[in-house]
């Protein structure tokens, strides 16, 4: 980004310079034109004065504007075309309206004006003509002259034409500096954006997205909010992670972190870490629905979990992993310190205080697909969610016992209105959430437990 930024800042600095030859070569044209003219004397030898004129004019403009030209550039080139035009207009009246010289004149203007500006730079500067026109007719009368001599017009058309060219030469190569700078810098931009995903990897969506949407500052502070916490981990995890291999520990390992992910970020959580089988989530921050809402949502995301793991059994049980493998789940709600720990060089956005390690308690505490919650949370989600109380507990680090529920299931799930059938047993796990099922999907629900009922009822038994 620093060489784009040093081209562009030498484009700034030398565009003022390019206008500068540009203005000497037109002028020069003006010179040569009256030159010509004066030689075959179809100008009169007291126009001669012109000739020194037009020779320093450019450089006298140039140095005049020199002190305001890098705080006004644009505005700087826009005046001096001006000047030109007012110049033209008076170099017209001086040469009797010479035909082609005028013409050229006002080409050479014309084509200055776009190169500079647009069409509205163009009407401007044809009425300032007007103006140097009408200003140099109050003291010179104005004469039309229809023929000019061949010397003249060929002076006066060559050297338009090479001042046309040499100056379209030098925009086409600032065109093709500037489109070379477009492509470095949106090669840098999708540089920046690839290193933005990978990096956001690393933090939880609602951080980066908060982080680079710039509502988040990137410093040592933090705050105190009302967060429901959440720790999950795998009963039996240790075991199991003394029978498998590392590689297929580390891919069963994944593969669940990661559909755990998926449903933490379906209801809305901030995932905190992962620590082994661990997962720490919590919701209330960066972005809140208020603390009922954060609270159902992160008990209605534990059931989900709990729901998923029939279907992560009965894969793991197809790759020989036959050890039955259950998730328990803490959940707690009050006030917590958020922000960013750490020092100035690295970070972490964490969530720390006497809550958190509630949360962690009741997780500990909890028996496989167990959902334990605190009084806090279940005050927040019982007119939702259907819960048992499960009494008092005494908690490690916490000197009166901590009534504690075990969360059940939905309320609506419930009953004779019970809108999901699971069932599981060795070869046979099936779980069906019949208000999940779209429309256009229940033909296909019902086609392949057709087929499975099918080939179930052809099976021999041996």
């Amino acid at each position: 980004m620093s060489t784009v930024t040093g081209e562009r800042r030498n484009g700034l600095a030398t565009r003022p310079l390019r206008e500068y030859y540009a203005r000497v070569l037109a002028y020069l044209t003006c010179a040569a034109t009256l030159a010509a003219g004066v030689h075959t004397q179809y100008f009169a030898v007291d126009l001669l004065w012109m000739v020194p004129y037009a020779l320093l004019y450019p450089h006298f403009a140039y140095h005049l504007s020199y002190r305001f030209k890098r705080k006004y550039p644009e505005r700087t080139a826009q005046v001096l075309l001006g000047l030109d035009a007012l110049n033209a207009g008076a170099g017209i009246v001086l040469l009797d309206a010479s035909l082609v010289p005028s013409l050229m004149f006002l080409l050479t203007l014309s084509f200055s004006a776009l190169v500079i500006g647009s069409l509205g730079h163009l009407l401007i500067t044809l009425v300032l003509v007007l103006a140097g026109i009408g200003m140099t007719s109050l003291l010179v009368p104005l004469q039309f002259s229809t023929t000019t001599p061949v010397l003249v017009s060929a002076v006066s058309i060559l050297f338009t034409t090479l001042y046309v060219c040499i100056t379209a030469y030098y925009v086409h190569q600032q065109g093709e500096r500037l489109a070379q700078t477009r492509r470095e810098v949106e090669a840098e931009q999708a540089k920046a954006a690839r290193l933005a995903r990978n990096l956001a990897k690393y933090l939880s969506p609602q951080v980066w997205e908060s982080i680079f949407s710039g509502k988040r500052s990137v410093r040592l502070e933090t705050q105190r909010k009302k967060l429901t916490v959440f720790f999950s981990d795998i009963k039996g995890f240790t075991e199991l992670a003394e029978e498998l291999e590392a590689e297929a520990l580390t891919d069963l390992l994944n593969n669940y972190l990661n559909e755990m992910s998926k449903i933490v970020l379906k209801y809305g959580g901030t995932i905190d870490k992962f620590v082994g089988d661990c997962v720490m989530v919590f919701f209330g921050d960066p972005n809140s629905q208020g603390a009922k809402r954060d609270a159902v949502a992160a008990v209605s995301m534990a059931i989900a979990m709990r729901k998923h793991m029939k279907v992560l059994r009965q894969q793991w049980r197809a790759q020989g992993i036959t050890k039955p493998m259950e998730i328990r789940m803490g959940i707690n709600t009050g006030y917590c310190t958020v922000g960013n720990f750490g020092a100035d060089t690295r970070m972490d956005y964490t969530i720390i205080g006497r809550e958190v390690n509630l949360a962690s308690r009741l997780e500990s505490n909890a028996d496989a697909s167990e959902i334990l919650i605190s009084h806090e949370t279940y005050s927040l989600i019982k007119d939702v969610i259907m819960c048992r109380d499960k009494g008092q507990i005494t908690v490690k680090g916490f000197s009166r016992p901590v009534q504690i529920y075990q969360v059940v299931d939905f309320r609506r799930d419930l009953g004779a209105t019970c809108s999901f059938v699971e069932h599981e047993m060795p070869g046979f796990s099936m779980y069906l959430d019949t208000n999940g099922v779209q429309n256009f999907d229940k033909e296909r629900v019902i086609q392949a437990l057709n087929q499975a009922a099918d080939k179930l009822r052809d099976k021999v038994i041996m």
